[in-house]
């Protein structure tokens, strides 16, 4: 297993080197500042964002090294031009890791459905259920237990929305990555 997230790993960074790969990283790293302003409210503690989309199509087609860099750009240009509060750079971290772990799950591997909810499972629990309450604790002083049981409730409503989402735009996508193969 160890062996082959270096490879993963090794692989990705040769994808830098690739004009191509810059190009399309730059367009997806800007479609994820752009789809981040458009939040559909349901209530205060629902929401749906799109942002995380283009991070996952990165971290898929040119694995981990570039979904990661592609979290931090994200992260800090969307603050830049629409600043929602204060700069944290565990929020950086966070899609810095959210980045990584789209590259480590779907790099080179087909797009399943149970892959797909493997990865939306594990960027929830780790990111959304720990890190974030653990941020927005060190940033306001509020008490980190109740973060987390505040967001509970949204993450179990908005898990299934993103898996949804997230396998309806992978699995397109991986057929262009295999026609892109076929004829490059």
């Amino acid at each position: 297993m160890l062996k082959n997230l270096i490879w993963q790993v090794k692989s990705s960074l040769k994808e830098l080197n690739n004009v191509p790969t810059v190009s399309v990283t730059g367009m997806l790293v800007a479609l994820s500042v752009v789809l981040s302003f458009f939040t559909i409210v349901i209530s205060n503690v629902l929401q749906i964002s799109f942002g995380f989309l283009p991070l996952a199509v990165g971290g898929m087609l040119f694995g981990p090294v570039v979904g990661g860099i592609m979290g931090i750009l994200s992260d800090i240009l969307g603050y830049f031009v629409h600043p929602n509060g204060p700069f944290f750079p565990g929020f950086t971290l966070n899609a810095l890791l959210t980045g990584t772990l789209y590259g480590f799950f779907l790099y080179k591997k087909h797009v399943t459905l149970k892959r797909v909810i493997f990865v939306s499972l594990t960027i929830t629990l780790l990111v959304n259920m720990m890190l974030n309450p653990l941020w927005l604790s060190i940033m306001y002083g509020n008490a980190f237990f109740v973060l987390v049981i505040g967001r509970i409730v949204k993450n179990l409503l908005m898990f299934p929305i993103n898996t949804a989402l997230l396998y309806s735009i992978l699995k397109p996508m991986e057929r262009i990555r295999t026609l892109e193969r076929v004829s490059g």
